[in-house]
């Protein structure tokens, strides 16, 4: 049995956990927890819990229960005092507060979702994620930094506060892991804050692991506004430590009323530029394009796109298996 680890949060590690889980491998998922907007912002500032979003996500990705229960996890209540919440992170904020520890939490949870797998914060301490851009401003909040739309500066520098450490538990499933999984996903704030939390670069750079990196389907305003590949790669590379061993990159078709939508909110595909690396590129039909509709209680911007998990799986099925 293979050991398959993946990095990340939010839709991106959903999309990916969605396909990976039916392989019957070994599977774990190392989940950022520095989300501080929406449903999971007001929690952590209401009820000074872990922010549950991403983990919500991805117990839901794993779960093998029945469609009612997954259902329920992702609804998000439209009007009364509840609007805008989430039914999956009121459970699992819940599930915190009468817990003799946040392993036994999720443990719980895991039990109720049939998880096929580990979902595993990368840490458990109260961290915030700050970003600091190349014109000197400061955003201080994932939350903020994701809807920080309007910024055209790069960003400099990504730093938590306070530094924290790794939980142990996600440190022994990258070190025992044989293949890394990372993205896709928001790069400033699903994929960087989890290898800034002291202990998880370390882990990852002293084992002999194949690391793949799938790489977005369109740049993200205010985070990778304008990036190419080659650039995503760059500021990737400068948290990990090295260059992954894989890239996957879309090479798909994308609706033109999606990328119309896109582009009048300033982003566009993200452009292959790729030369011949020290990785192997591949380049693949990722792409499902399906429009995403969301809550209308969810104020939130969110992207309309998502990569076909059943793609995914099938290039990630030929490196595994090679």
């Amino acid at each position: 049995m293979k050991k398959i680890t993946v990095i990340g949060g939010g839709t991106g590690a959903y999309v990916v956990l969605s396909g990976l889980k039916d392989l019957n491998e070994n599977l774990s998922v190392v989940v950022s927890m520095m989300d501080s907007g929406g449903s999971t912002g007001r929690l952590r500032d209401q009820l000074g819990i872990l922010p549950p979003g991403d983990l919500r996500q991805c117990l839901v990705a794993l779960s093998d229960a029945p469609v009612l229960w997954r259902k329920l996890f992702l609804y998000r209540f439209e009007k009364g005092d509840l609007e805008g919440h989430n039914f999956g992170n009121l459970f699992l904020a819940a599930l915190e507060k009468v817990s003799a520890t946040y392993d036994q939490a999720l443990d719980t949870a895991s039990y109720v979702l049939k998880t096929k797998g580990k979902v595993i914060p990368v840490t458990l301490d109260k961290l915030h994620l700050s970003a600091e851009y190349e014109n000197g401003k400061i955003v201080n909040g994932e939350g903020l930094i994701d809807e920080n739309h309007a910024e055209r500066s790069k960003i400099k520098k990504a730093y938590l506060s306070p530094e924290g450490t790794a939980n142990i538990n996600a440190i022994h499933a990258i070190e025992s892991t044989e293949y890394l999984v990372i993205g896709p996903g928001d790069l400033y704030t699903s994929i960087i804050p989890v290898l800034l939390v002291k202990g998880i670069r370390e882990a990852i750079l002293k084992t002999n692991l194949k690391i793949i990196y799938i790489l977005n389907l369109m740049t993200k305003n205010g985070q990778t506004t304008n990036y190419k590949a080659s650039d995503h790669l760059i500021d990737l590379k400068k948290y990990l430590g090295r260059a992954p061993d894989f890239v996957l990159i879309n090479n798909g078709e994308i609706d033109e009323e999606i990328k119309a939508w896109y582009k009048k909110n300033n982003e566009v595909q993200v452009e292959n530029d790729l030369t011949k690396k020290a990785f192997t590129v591949i380049s693949s039909d990722l792409v499902d394009n399906d429009k995403i509709e969301k809550s209308k209680s969810d104020i939130l911007y969110r992207s309309i796109l998502r990569h076909d998990s059943k793609k995914i799986t099938e290039v990630l099925k030929k490196i595994f298996y090679a």
